[in-house]
């Protein structure tokens, strides 16, 4: 069994001899109250070549204190983590060793460090005695844990930790406190981090940039080193909601899509930079995470949507047991699911994925148009993705109302998404008339995925009157409903000319000189 905590703290330099200000009175502190000292001992593991410290992820088996046991820290924002905490055991728990699979995949992981710290703990509480925040001021003795070797470091540092559910606006003001006082926020990001470097090998090794490539020289500023970025930076967020997805935190599954969907449109948009004979493989199986992952999604997106258009019905046209029909729909639908998307992540061709996409990175297909200029090279590429929007749109408008139509309007919808990510991707190297022309490309994409939603949740609906007829209830909700999304699905396709007109005049070409 494991709990989750949001840890939100600053660090701070400090010596043996460091004295701290009074804090009273700064925020709503109204008292600080002596807690003594706490002998911590932590065994930090990882894989040999560091790959969860090169993602900023800590795990820990720590003895001493309130909360000894195993803990593992997700970044989430600077200063920010989410702590996952299991009891103590010998061994990694299968929770935890869980929610680290897509950095670890087939490494094991070793115990890498010691830290054994003698914690000073003052509580800062407000009038009533209720805790604000923690500080603590740290002795900490580092000891390296690879064999053969013997490297230590020792340090104090001072750690102020927000309480659950107070206002971060405290650690605003404690800072200015501090910092006033002489203190300076500390270096490294955590006692594993500043461990790590203090207690290196005079040869760092090659091994210890797993999941941050290299790659080969690429010339800053050029069309390559820009889409690099953007790609690199997709990786990275497709491996950051990971353990989101396992955790089931919300949004999650969608994030890691949209990255997916992302690097496919890099690949294919930016075609004379990365060589899409290397890449095209990668974008079907960007691909099929996306559709596996997309099982969870529709279904949380559509569950939400037709929860919502069932409250708007006036009680009176609530014919039947509506709501537990799609109670008992949505609890089908959604465990399927769920694990659907959970024995995808587990998969070897998940994992195997991943190692595509590290090896993409260390060695990037770049083609010839990777070392041109990126105010020509982008907007070639952008324009073609535009005119390809066009191409599509354009000839729906010209449809009658139906099934054709609705294809059409959805292929539509996935060429504006395509076009927006790459305006998008090139707002680092073309600035703002490539915000201009991504927002432009959104409100396509947005208006036309609202006619998809429409589309998609009307053969639901239909499904849905289908079972209440059949189990001899009333289906005349249903069909009110459905009605509903007809009538919504016309609005916007009437609106959809003028959108279409508004968004043309931001082609990146006009955008550029706009």
């Amino acid at each position: 069994m494991v709990d989750t905590k949001r840890e939100i703290e600053r660090k701070y330099e400090a010596a043996p001899d460091t004295k701290l200000p009074d804090l009273t009175k700064v925020g709503a502190v109204a008292a600080t109250l002596e807690q003594g000292v706490t002998e911590l001992d932590a065994v930090y593991y990882d894989t040999a070549d560091l790959r969860l410290s090169a993602a900023s992820i800590t795990l820990r088996r720590r003895t001493g204190g309130a909360d000894a046991g195993w803990h593992l820290k997700l970044p989430v924002s600077p200063d920010v983590r989410d702590e996952i905490q299991a009891p103590l055991s010998d061994e990694v728990p299968e929770e935890i060793a869980h929610l680290v699979t897509a950095r670890v995949r087939g490494a094991g992981l070793v115990p890498v460090v010691r830290l054994r710290t003698a914690r000073d703990v003052l509580h800062l509480v407000d009038e009533n005695g209720d805790l604000l925040a923690e500080l603590s001021k740290d002795t900490v003795h580092a000891q390296r844990l690879a064999p053969g070797e013997l490297r230590t470091a020792a340090w104090d540092e001072i750690e102020v930790e927000l309480a659950d559910g107070k206002d971060p606006a405290l650690l605003d003001a404690i800072d200015k406190k501090l910092r006033k006082a002489g203190l300076v926020r500390a270096a490294s990001p955590s006692k594993l981090a500043r461990a790590l470097e203090e207690t290196a090998p005079d040869e760092d090794s090659a091994e210890q940039t797993h999941g941050k490539p290299a790659g080969p020289v690429v010339t800053p500023g050029s069309a390559g080193a820009y889409i690099l970025d953007y790609v690199r930076e997709q990786i990275e967020a497709v491996l950051a909601y990971d353990p989101a997805v396992r955790r089931d935190l919300p949004d999650s599954v969608h994030q890691m899509r949209v990255a997916t969907r992302r690097l496919r449109s890099a690949f294919k948009t930016y075609r004379k930079i990365l060589d899409r004979t290397v890449t095209d493989p990668v974008g079907d199986e960007l691909k099929w995470l996306a559709a596996e992952l997309g099982v969870a999604r529709d279904q949380e997106v559509l569950a939400a949507r037709l929860d919502t258009r069932i409250a708007a019905v006036p009680q009176t046209l609530l014919l039947g047991p509506v709501r537990a029909r799609l109670q008992v729909w949505n609890a089908s639908q959604g465990s399927d699911s769920r694990r659907r998307a959970i024995a995808t992540l587990d998969s070897t061709r998940y994992l195997d994925l991943l190692d595509t996409l590290d090896a993409l990175l260390a060695d990037p297909p770049l083609r010839k148009g990777a070392a041109g200029d990126p105010t020509d090279v982008i907007p070639k590429a952008i324009t073609k993705d535009f005119e390809r929007l066009a191409g599509r749109v354009e000839p729906a408008l010209g449809m009658e109302p139906g099934e054709e139509r609705d294809i059409a309007l959805h292929e539509a919808r996935k060429a504006a998404k395509r076009a927006r990510y790459a305006g998008e991707a090139a707002r680092p190297a073309l600035g703002k008339p490539a915000k201009r022309f991504a927002k432009a490309m959104k409100s396509v994409q947005t208006l036309l995925g609202d006619h998809q939603d429409s589309v998609v949740a009307r053969g639901t609906l239909r499904d849905l009157a289908i079972q209440a007829h059949a189990a001899g209830e009333s289906a005349f909700t249903w069909g009110l409903l459905h009605g509903r999304e007809e009538s919504e699905a016309a609005d916007l396709e009437r609106e959809l000319p003028g959108v279409w007109a508004e968004a043309a005049k931001k082609d990146l070409r006009t955008a550029l000189t706009g």
